[in-house]
């Protein structure tokens, strides 16, 4: 309980590897992994201090701060750090986490099994539609089929970041409303898993 909220108990992944699926229109295979201080720890720093990243990120610093920073993620129950591989390079980070859990919940009123969804690419070379249509598919498939019981994915990306907010709205998420965190102006777009599934939005989107 908190305050007067009840929550489930959170199931603990089983792998570090989350998801894995062969991209037949990349020829590559596509893998979402837990984060590994040690073995993405060069990376992440790299991503976060690249100032593209820290525009919208805000989390530049040293390579033991941002250590701290995965393993403080890896040791919360309500979010996981999550590096994503192409045929095993490392192209992105992702923060998922459970809504109800999250900063997020008093800005509107979350289901128990409400994911959330913070995501980055940090690689130029994997930028670009066909990239893009891979893994934000994958990683929204990943979330519906983590838990069957999750019926939403909501994000709140900066309102006045267009790139992120036209991606969501080509993905089959909805528009909700505008508010306000203390760090920044947000936007709550939400994706439904019977759109999702109903629409096929794990297959390349028709209209990108």
């Amino acid at each position: 309980m908190t305050d007067t909220k009840r929550h489930p108990l959170r199931p603990t992944p089983q792998s570090s590897v989350l998801y894995r699926r062969f991209i037949p229109w990349l020829g590559q295979t596509l893998t979402f992994e837990l984060s590994d201080p040690e073995r993405d720890l060069e990376t992440f720093n790299r991503w976060m201090n690249a100032p593209r990243v820290a525009e919208f990120w805000e989390e530049e610093g040293s390579q033991e701060q941002h250590r701290a920073y995965l393993q403080k993620l890896l040791d919360d129950p309500h979010a996981q750090p999550v590096t994503g591989f192409f045929d095993g390079q490392p192209f992105g980070y992702f923060e998922i986490y459970w809504a109800k859990e999250d900063r997020i919940a008093p800005f509107y009123d979350p289901d128990d099994y409400d994911r959330g969804l913070h995501l980055l690419v940090g690689e130029e070379s994997f930028r670009g539609k066909a990239f893009y249509t891979a893994w934000f598919s994958s990683i929204c498939h990943y979330l519906f089929l983590d838990d069957p019981r999750t019926q939403r994915i909501v994000c709140e990306p900066r309102y006045d970041n267009e790139r992120q907010i036209a991606n969501f709205d080509r993905s089959g998420f909805a528009k909700l409303k505008h508010f306000d965190f203390p760090h920044k102006r947000a936007l709550l777009v939400m994706l439904s898993r019977e759109r999702f599934f109903s629409d096929e939005l794990y297959q390349p989107l028709k209209s990108q």
